[in-house]
């Protein structure tokens, strides 16, 4: 399991900053539909909600990594 969080977090390191913005895009809308879905009992996965949060919360932690290097340097 670790090495598969690993992976995604490599991932996430190597895209720019604007294909990081598209993809919080793309996981709040996500996050949105799930949301609507479990509100009307047609979720399929419920664990989903869970993976979308923490990439949502990955990638905002990677822009605030960012963010503050940039200020930094």
């Amino acid at each position: 399991m670790a090495g598969k969080n690993s992976n995604k977090i490599v991932d996430m390191r190597v895209k720019s900053d604007d294909q990081l913005s598209g993809d919080l895009a793309e996981l709040k809308r996500e996050a949105f539909n799930l949301r609507f879905q479990a509100a009307t009992n047609q979720l399929e996965r419920p664990a989903r909600i869970k993976e979308v949060r923490r990439d949502i919360a990955r990638i905002k932690t990677l822009q605030t990594q960012r963010t503050s290097a940039a200020v930094k340097a």
